[in-house]
């Protein structure tokens, strides 16, 4: 005789299972969310404004912390956060990421130079804070090999050992307070001398290390010519710890690429 039994259908545990698991990813997505908004957050490094200390290919986790939080905390800029809590100023010589003005909503990584009421110039390439030079000597060319990732005009170009790298000249900056770090000169440029410059309240001045490569604070806010003066609510965090570093020879669907291509001595380097 044959079996006439019907098969139930199974859609209740399927059901329950969609709805664990759509639980479980928006549990997963908030909790990244709050990590990344009030702790740290990876960034990479897509310019070269910030060599030597920065190179394209870098990969770094910010702080979120340090300086307060707005809606440029938060993924996206969702208004969330009235106004700036908790809002401390950076100190100079900090490496901080923003949202770069006028349109808030890129961001780029540069040096505080300036802050509140501090008066910045550039004369021939020398930077004047509060009307002093600050200490600025010339040390040993920058190097950095020619790759995917980077390459220079002919005049920049040499070889090492055979292999092409670009040259630059470099030099030793030290702030008030003794902070110090290495800035790039590539020759005279229109950013080597300035007008005076007065950081207004709640703001502060951003220059690149890479000074002659930079669409800092020394040009007007257009979008991808200058940011002038930054309001200290887009600060979104000080850089503090280089997780990866790699030269762009490396294939992200190629595992056994990254290896060879991933630069070692950057990665676990601080700030």
């Amino acid at each position: 005789m044959a079996d006439t039994a019907s098969i139930k259908p199974i859609t209740a545990p399927l059901r329950t299972e969609m709805r664990e698991m759509i639980s479980f990813l928006v549990k997963l997505v908030l909790i990244v969310s709050i990590f990344r908004s009030f702790f740290f957050s990876p960034f990479n490094i897509p310019s070269e404004s910030m060599l030597p200390r920065l190179k394209i290919g870098d990969y770094l986790f910010v702080s979120k912390w340090n300086y307060g939080y707005s809606r440029y905390s938060l993924p996206f800029s969702l208004p969330l956060i009235p106004g700036h809590i908790f809002a401390t100023l950076p100190e100079r010589g900090d490496v901080a990421v923003f949202k770069a003005p006028p349109g808030n909503s890129d961001d780029y990584i540069k040096r505080v130079i300036g802050l509140p009421g501090d008066t910045i110039q550039m004369r021939q390439g020398q930077l004047i804070l509060n009307g002093v030079a600050v200490p600025k000597q010339r040390i040993a060319d920058f190097t950095i090999p020619i790759t995917p990732n980077y390459t220079c005009s002919v005049e920049f170009q040499d070889s090492d050992k055979g292999k092409p790298i670009c040259r630059y000249p470099q030099y030793r900056e030290t702030l008030p307070g003794g902070r110090s770090y290495n800035v790039l000169d590539r020759g005279e440029t229109a950013a080597d001398n300035t007008g005076l410059y007065t950081v207004p309240a709640d703001h502060v001045f951003m220059m690149g290390d890479n000074r002659d490569d930079s669409a800092d604070s020394r040009f007007p806010p257009v979008q991808g010519q200058g940011i002038g003066f930054v309001p200290t609510r887009n600060l979104e965090g000080k850089a503090v710890l280089m997780f990866f570093s790699t030269d762009g020879n490396a294939s992200w669907f190629l595992p056994w690429t990254w290896f060879a291509a991933a630069r070692w001595d950057r990665i676990g380097s601080g700030f």
